[in-house]
């Protein structure tokens, strides 16, 4: 049996490629390795991909006794924090489960450089969206993930030519892009840039009614100016939001869209496992794997 775990913004979720659960990041605290009893017995487990905050400080699938720091640069910055993904981690690597580290995409990455203008395109649970969504859209297509924040990416011929990380371009519902009035509340000391980071989604910024649609035209951009590496890919929406949104983005970019559910990013992930330990993949996605 192999795992994926998706540390997301409010929860991080457990699958295999057929059972799974998920724990509130308050809650994942008090996380135990048998807590993974839920999806199978834990000698059962033959691999886990874990994911990790931004996973800035990695650019391959590493095995987790090979990682520093958790594979971050620091864990300040951007987010939320509250210690439950790294309980999960530091579990994950004391059981001596075979586990490996997904990476962030970043500067250091071997994606497009003309999308390191930004320092960072997506934290590493995206890469197991993609990897769900590559199953049923083909080698070439764009995700973008819509939730408390939004993440799109492009992956080429099965490999990831880039992505717009959430406080780059559309917001999400809780995260977003600091404007001029988040740049002055900043400059008057009344909010650090993480709170006003935190503050910067369509719930924040626009009235109740006007939410999802404003998501959805958010969204449908940045698929829109992806699209304009790949005029013919295939689109799908993940994420909390995509149900809601799906319709009106299919709308506003005139193609079909396919809807994945919240446990895409864990099943992706599963699959990596899968791939990396028992079908001995080299590569993913584009990105080494270091066993």
């Amino acid at each position: 049996m192999f795992i994926g775990i998706d540390h997301g913004t409010t929860a991080l979720r457990f699958a295999s490629e057929t059972k799974e659960f998920r724990i509130s990041r308050e809650k994942a605290t008090g996380f135990t390795i048998a807590d993974l009893e839920r999806i199978c017995p834990t000698e059962e487990i033959e691999g886990i991909a874990v994911c990790y905050s931004m996973g800035d400080a990695i650019t391959d699938i590493t095995d987790i006794r090979k990682v520093k720091n958790r594979g971050i640069v620091t864990r300040e910055g951007a987010g939320k924090h509250t210690g439950g993904g790294t309980r999960v981690y530091d579990e994950i690597k004391a059981s001596g489960i075979p586990a490996v580290v997904m990476p962030g995409i970043h500067r250091d990455s071997p994606t497009d450089p003309r999308f390191k203008a930004y320092s960072h395109q997506t934290s590493p649970e995206k890469l197991g969206i993609a990897y769900e969504a590559m199953q049923a859209l083909g080698e070439t297509f764009i995700v973008a993930d819509a939730g408390s924040n939004t993440v799109s990416l492009l992956v080429t011929d099965r490999a990831i030519t880039g992505a717009f990380d959430a406080c780059v371009f559309a917001p999400g519902t809780t995260h977003g892009a600091l404007d001029v009035d988040a740049i002055r509340r900043i400059d008057r000391g009344e909010e650090t840039a993480n709170e006003a980071f935190l503050h910067a989604g369509v719930r924040h910024t626009v009235p109740e009614d006007l939410q999802e649609a404003t998501l959805a035209l958010w969204v449908a951009m940045e698929i829109a100016s992806l699209r304009l590496l790949a005029p013919e890919a295939p689109v799908a929406i993940a994420g909390s939001q995509a149900p809601a949104i799906a319709a009106e983005v299919s709308r506003l970019i005139t193609i079909p869209v396919t809807v994945f559910d919240e446990w895409a990013a864990a099943r992706g992930c599963a699959r990596i496992a899968r791939d990396v330990f028992a079908g001995g993949a080299r590569s993913v996605l584009g990105l080494k794997v270091k066993r």
